[in-house]
């Protein structure tokens, strides 16, 4: 805008103030195509508006591609606004077309929307090329498709005829398509004549054809078929020939021959089936069974061989030829062998290997190995096999005809170790089970023995604890004893045969723990309110002993509920000290054991404690004998004052206990004594002649309240018979006490 055209409000000028026009690119939109060619067609279009700026240039614009703009093809029709016409040149023959309308100003070019159309397509051109190795039946040729007329070429080659303008409705090759240059191979000529050949092509539009050319065939070979093939068997068969044309030239010899590849000639196998034009019939033999055979009657004059139409023929099959091979490699479950296949009878062998079987003549059907296919030599690895057993063993060749089967041969697996499961454990208690095995094979050797094993420690063998359960295979049931308590054991099914023994798989158990196994040790020491026992524990029962002693009460069969010590854990031997009685009381004691099943009891003792007494003892010299009673057979006999005592105060039953120091022999008895008296004690022994010295005894108080003295040791005997007298041994025969106030 005209930067005046603002309020005049200072200089109060009046300005004449105009809008500006905004220009952009024209509109424009596009005819429909007509008057389609092969190379050209109509259109048009209209420019709907100019944009603000004269349309300067105007015209469609095309590509092959889509969105064409005017840097593709285009024409150029006029300048303005409004209709117009356009001439599309220049095109491809049925080539697809995108075409857009446009018109140009001082902004820019406008397009219109895109259409699109299809040029026609035109009949190909081609030329044909001149005629080369002509024989008498065949020439070379081909032609060269410059244009394909905007349409594929869907078929080319050559036709010909003996007349002019072949086409192809009469004899023609078939040569691929596309366009470009092509080789044909004319063939099934006659000889001498003259032949017109043209190239053609074709599209979705018609035919085409190149120019003519013209070719004679040459002469000299002779002209026949070959007979159809005949009485077929694995090693011949019939065919011949019918010599139609002698080529000009006498046929001097003629036949069949073959090969196993195709194209036979004269220098590979032949017969010889006379001379002259017309039928004969052929012999053919020495052919391999399962074979196929290319087969072409010949005839030969002096310009060379001919040979007829080429047929296949296909011997018939038979079985193939095997031998079996040496079995070596022989364990107690396989084996070495295989075969050696040397004609496959004329069919592929598709299975080879060996089979086996414990009876004469295996069978395919029986066991066997898959070693692959083909002829020659293999080796198989035959494996399943049972230990200690004749097995018969042949090659096989298998070919469509059936099977064949090499030479017998027999082999004997070794035997080994039996193949035994253990059977489940059952009927666990504390001192049994219940077991067994399963043995499914004896290896090849009879089982003369089986059984379970067991042991404290894993892997047990026939020389620990066994059961022996009868001889054979199968399965057998093993009754398990002389088990401890709580124990893990264990287990494993054997059988024996010739080989050795062989083990099941290992099982473990654990038998249930019972109560310990104890009893009561002698009561001892006994007191007024002490005495002491305790007990040996045998057996824990299987479990670990946590608790013994032993319990004591005022009546029969004491449990650890009453009065208790408590002397450690384990087995074994152990002392109790039972304290806190009362004097002159009748107890019941029994020595007690807890494991986890629970507390198990020895057998029940009873003793009385002492009274509550107090004596005082006398001295005692060395030397102080009462008396000598004899002397007999190197043994004296005596009796001796020991001691004197007091009592103190307290009455009951006193125990007193005479010691042989040397030998360790005692004896014991009780005696009730009263308060205020004195009391002799009196002991009567015998001792033994031997040697002299010091013969020391001991008088105990036996727990009682002793006010002087414990024990006496005597240290010497009296002197009888010329000396003294140290006995070897002290054997107590008596002890009394008797009141001496």
């Amino acid at each position: 805008m005209d930067p005046s055209c603002h309020s005049g409000i200072l200089n109060r000028t009046v300005v004449n103030c105009k809008k500006e026009t905004i220009k952009i690119a024209p509109s424009v939109t596009v005819s429909a195509v007509t008057d389609i060619t092969a190379t050209s067609a109509s259109s048009g279009g209209q420019v709907t508006a100019d944009g603000g700026a004269t349309v300067t240039a105007r015209g469609v614009c095309w590509s092959t591609t889509q969105n064409p703009i005017t840097s593709n093809s285009k024409t150029t029709d006029g300048s303005g606004t409004g209709n117009f016409s356009s001439a599309l040149t220049g095109l491809s023959q049925g080539t697809t077309y995108y075409f857009k309308a446009y018109a140009i100003n001082s902004v820019g070019t406008g397009y219109s929307d895109q259409s699109t159309f299809t040029t026609l397509a035109l009949a190909p051109v081609l030329t044909t090329s001149d005629l080369t190795a002509v024989t008498s039946t065949s020439a070379a040729g081909g032609g060269n498709i410059t244009n394909d007329g905007g349409a594929s070429i869907t078929a080319r080659g050559l036709c010909w005829s003996t007349s002019q303008n072949p086409t192809v409705s009469d004899n023609k090759t078939t040569d691929g398509t596309g366009t470009g240059s092509f080789t044909s191979a004319i063939t099934g000529l006659t000889a001498g004549t003259t032949y017109y050949v043209r190239a053609y092509a074709i599209n979705s539009v018609g035919t085409s054809y190149g120019n003519q050319v013209s070719a004679t065939t040459t002469t000299g070979l002779s002209t026949l078929n070959t007979t159809a093939i005949s009485n077929l068997t694995a090693n011949g068969a019939t065919s011949g020939g019918n010599i139609t044309s002698n080529g000009g030239a006498a046929v001097t010899a003629r036949g069949v021959c073959w090969n196993t590849s195709s194209g036979p000639i004269i220098s590979n196998n032949i017969t010889t089936d006379g001379s002259g034009s017309g039928i004969f019939t052929s012999s053919i033999s020495g052919l391999l069974p399962g074979t196929t055979y290319y087969v072409r009657a010949y005839a030969t004059n002096s310009i060379g061989t001919a040979y007829g139409n080429e047929l296949t023929l296909t011997t018939s099959a038979i079985l193939p030829v095997i031998t079996t091979a040496v079995i070596s490699g022989v364990t107690s479950t396989t084996v070495t062998s295989g075969g050696n296949i040397t004609t496959d009878g004329g069919a592929a062998v598709t299975a080879r290997g060996v089979c086996w079987n414990t009876s004469s003549g295996p069978t395919i059907s029986n066991s066997k190995t898959t070693d692959g296919t083909g002829s020659g030599s293999f080796t198989s690895s035959g494996t399943g096999l049972l230990p200690g057993t004749i097995y018969y063993v042949r090659a096989y060749a298998t070919n469509s005809i059936g099977t064949a089967y090499g030479n017998e041969l027999t082999v004997t697996t070794p035997a080994i170790l039996p193949v035994i499961s253990t059977t489940v454990i059952s009927a666990v208690n504390s001192a049994s089970a219940t077991s067994g095995g399963n043995i499914t094979s004896d290896g090849g050797a009879a089982v003369t023995a089986r059984g379970v094993c067991w042991n404290t420690l894993s892997g047990p063998t026939a020389s620990n604890t066994n059961t022996s359960d009868g001889t054979g295979t199968g399965s057998f049931s093993s009754s398990i004893t002389g088990l401890l308590p709580g124990t893990t054991y264990y287990v494993r099914a054997y059988a024996t045969n010739s080989v050795g023994t062989a083990y099941g798989n290992e099982l473990t158990m654990i038998t249930p723990a019972i109560l310990p196994v104890i009893t009561t040790t002698a009561i001892s020491a006994v007191t007024s309110t002490t005495s002491s026992s305790g007990g040996n524990i045998t057996s824990d029962g299987g479990a670990a002993v946590i608790a013994k002693g032993v319990c004591w009460d005022t009546s029969s069969s004491p449990t650890i509920s009453n009065n208790v010590t408590t002397d450690g854990t384990g087995v074994g031997s152990f002392i109790s000290a039972i304290t806190g009685l009362t004097a002159s009381t009748n107890y019941f004691v029994r020595s007690y054991a807890t494991n986890s099943v629970g507390t198990a009891y020895g057998n029940e003792l009873t003793f009385i404690t002492l009274p509550n007494l107090s004596i005082e003892w006398t001295a005692l010299n060395q030397g102080d004998w009462i008396s000598i009673a004899h002397y007999s057979g190197g043994v004296i006999v005596g009796e001796y004052l020991a001691q004197n005592f007091t009592v103190l105060n307290g009455s009951g039953n006193i125990p007193i206990t005479v010691e042989d120091v040397t030998d360790n022999i005692t004896k014991t008895s009780f005696f009730s004594v009263e308060q205020g008296k004195q009391y002799k004690i009196t002991v009567t022994a015998n001792f033994s002649n031997s040697g002299t010295g010091t013969c020391p005894f001991t008088l105990v108080c036996s727990s009682l309240n002793c006010s002087t003295t414990t024990s006496i040791y005597v240290t010497s005997i009296p002197t009888s018979y010329g000396g003294h007298y140290c006995p070897g041994s002290l054997v107590i025969s008596d002890i009394s006490i008797a009141a001496i106030n």
